[in-house]
């Protein structure tokens, strides 16, 4: 081996060392992710047997109440359900992918929330069968002292700590503290590596893309042979996403990938891959994300309160 080539292989190992820790911290975050998922799941699961279904079946409360009280648990319950299914084969990216289809019910579910308060308060005090069929069914040795109020706000303390998880992963991956990933209110949606098209004729770039609630950050690794930042990514931009619009610019067949097109007031930014379904993804995902921050700002509110 000539001493020309050396610093090339030890370059390309270092960074197949790089992505190996990347891939470390994802399986601990997964892990971590399967651990309160099946806690949540066991949780919401008693609200579930021993309230709604129950309830449905005696007929204690009028089918407008019992929708007012628990809303949309039993699809949260079913989201969560097949998210956990995911995170125990170790399919972190699809899994959260797949879950964030489920957010509107999330966003329904916190919009709704006071109103379930108000309305369970109100059969508490005047429905006399109601409130003796929710004494019993709390003093059931699986709720270990806790009455229905404590659970129902589960769901929005759930996402808090499923996405305190990712964005404090994301922060450790960042270089420095410029970039503050870390803020009340945002929710981790997505992450990925796409090509950067660039405006005049230059070379396609390779970033990591991380896709949040109201913002999408552009990163690129640092220095694979770097003291201290090795395994980390250098933030190159930040674009808000309250006021981008997103198009596909071409790929509607299945064989030749395709090119997005994120337009903000001062910069058109064009993401490449391809891959199709990788396309088609990310342009759901930030259509999604798009929408989101400008008509669920209250899902935002609520999850910081909590």
């Amino acid at each position: 081996m000539s001493a020309s080539s050396l610093p090339f292989v030890v370059g390309a190992n270092t960074v197949e060392d790089q992505r190996a820790r990347w891939e470390r911290k994802r399986s601990r975050t997964a892990k971590e992710l399967l651990e309160t998922e099946h806690k949540y799941l066991e949780q919401l699961d008693l609200v579930l047997t021993y309230f709604v279904t129950i309830l449905k079946a005696k007929g204690t409360l009028k089918p407008a109440v019992l929708e007012t009280i628990f809303g949309p648990l039993e699809s949260l319950y079913s989201a969560s359900h097949v998210l956990s299914l995911h995170l125990e084969k170790g399919n972190l990216g699809p899994g959260l992918e797949n879950f964030c289809q489920s957010l509107d019910l999330y966003g329904h579910y916190a919009e709704n929330l006071e109103h379930a308060s108000k309305a369970l308060k109100e059969q508490v005090r005047k429905n006399k069968s109601f409130r003796r069929f929710k004494r019993l069914q709390e003093t059931r040795p699986q709720f270990q002292g806790r009455q229905l109020e404590d659970l129902l706000p589960l769901p929005l303390q759930r996402l808090h700590q499923e996405n305190s998880l990712q964005l404090l992963r994301v922060q450790k991956l960042l270089k420095g503290q410029k970039t503050q990933v870390l803020t009340a209110g945002r929710w981790y949606i997505r992450e990925g590596w796409l090509l950067v098209v660039p405006a005049k004729g230059e070379e396609l770039k390779r970033r990591m893309f991380f896709l949040f609630s109201d913002i999408l950050i552009a990163a690129k690794p640092c220095h694979p042979l770097h003291l201290l930042n090795s395994n980390k990514l250098s933030c190159q931009a930040v674009y808000p996403l309250h006021q981008c619009s997103v198009d596909k610019v071409f790929g509607h067949t299945w064989s030749q990938g395709g090119l997005l097109s994120l337009s903000f007031p001062h910069k058109t930014l064009l993401l490449m891959s391809s891959n199709q379904q990788e396309i088609n993804d990310w342009y759901q995902n930030l259509t999604a994300a798009v929408r989101w921050s400008e008509t669920h700002p209250s899902l935002q509110k609520l999850v910081s309160q909590r």
